[in-house]
């Protein structure tokens, strides 16, 4: 799973991230208000760690502008801010939890814990195309009831297409999602993979198709009778 953390102070992200990634937590860290609004609009994330007092705004616009799209990601705030009021308006903003500065790093992985364990549309347990089903919990895929061995990549474009199946993915999506923002990504990489995870699919009898749409993305859909 891959968490933004949103924190302009650079040790405190380091500690975040290090502590997170110790958990098996794939983290992009980010230190701005726009950086941060840039992030959530092209990438999917299971959660956002997010710092009210940025650099170059309030963390509180993001998260209200995220509730406005009607973005279900979940939201650990992260603020020295303690007072009651404070958390009343976090809360009432979009939050899904709020966590006072200084605190224990296992207290704030425990809570992220605890948010992806709620239902909810973004992490609907169980996501489904034809006979084709992905467990968002186990991260795993079926194919007529029957588990599949897949790529941790292969994985992740797959439920990327599944949780937005009969819409167009665009490829910049896609590939921010399977690298993050980790630099330079080889041209074709991205398909590459939608190549080998289509080859997959097919011949294990899947009844989908994921499409090519050219310039644009990739779309997942129920393959059409003949």
């Amino acid at each position: 799973m891959r968490l933004l953390v949103v924190e302009d102070n650079e040790e405190l992200a380091q500690l975040l991230t290090k502590g997170l990634q110790a958990h098996r937590y794939e983290t992009d860290h980010l230190t701005t208000a726009a950086e941060a609004r840039a992030a959530v609009t092209t990438t999917r994330y299971a959660a956002l760690i997010l710092d009210l007092g940025l650099p170059d705004g309030d963390g509180l616009s993001i998260l209200r502008e995220i509730r406005q799209r009607k973005d279900p990601v979940p939201v650990l705030v992260l603020t020295a801010r303690g007072g009651l009021d404070d958390r009343v308006t976090g809360l009432r903003s979009g939050a899904d939890d709020y966590l006072v500065k200084p605190f224990a790093l296992e207290e704030l992985v425990a809570r992220v814990e605890a948010l992806l364990r709620r239902p909810g549309q973004l992490l609907g347990r169980s996501l489904q195309v034809a006979n084709l089903a992905f467990d968002t919990e186990s991260r795993q895929a079926f194919i007529d009831d029957k588990p599949q061995v897949l790529s941790a990549r292969e994985t992740a474009v797959l439920e990327l297409l599944m949780r937005r199946k009969d819409r167009v993915v665009s490829k910049k999506l896609v590939e921010d999602h399977i690298f993050g923002l980790s630099g330079e990504v080889a041209s074709n990489a991205v398909e590459v993979y939608v190549h080998r995870l289509r080859k997959q699919l097919s011949e294990r009898g899947a009844k989908v198709q994921i499409h090519t749409i050219r310039g644009v993305g990739y779309l997942i859909a129920e393959e059409k009778a003949v």
